[in-house]
């Protein structure tokens, strides 16, 4: 799995489009086994989900994203995992180890 995970310091953030970074990883067994951080190219509809795409980005988390963003990454058979917060280390670890749950939206817009 190859995810990206919205960050804004060591904390997954609350917005994946405003976010400073995506902290892109890949998973496997159980464990991250490649990570590397990518600044945000800016917030403009369809650009970030055709680039992640790109990457080979198979999932996306953050605390939220609206649904037109939604239906982009889904579009590009990216799955989006929402109502996530806490530290972006601890995220990785869940998901890796599929302990990760999903919440509400915490996009506030």
């Amino acid at each position: 799995m190859k995810v990206a995970l919205a960050a804004d310091g060591t904390e997954v953030a609350a917005h994946f489009g405003r976010c400073e970074r995506y902290v892109v990883a890949e998973l496997d067994g159980g464990a991250v086994t490649r990570e590397e951080s990518m600044a945000n190219p800016g917030h403009e509809p369809g650009r970030l989900p055709r680039m992640l795409n790109e990457l080979g980005v198979d999932t996306i988390v953050a605390g939220g994203m609206g649904p037109r963003a939604r239906a982009i990454f889904e579009q590009f058979g990216i799955a989006v995992i929402i109502g996530v917060s806490g530290p972006v280390a601890e995220a990785l670890r869940q998901l890796a180890t599929g302990d990760l749950k999903p919440g509400e939206s915490t996009c506030e817009h």
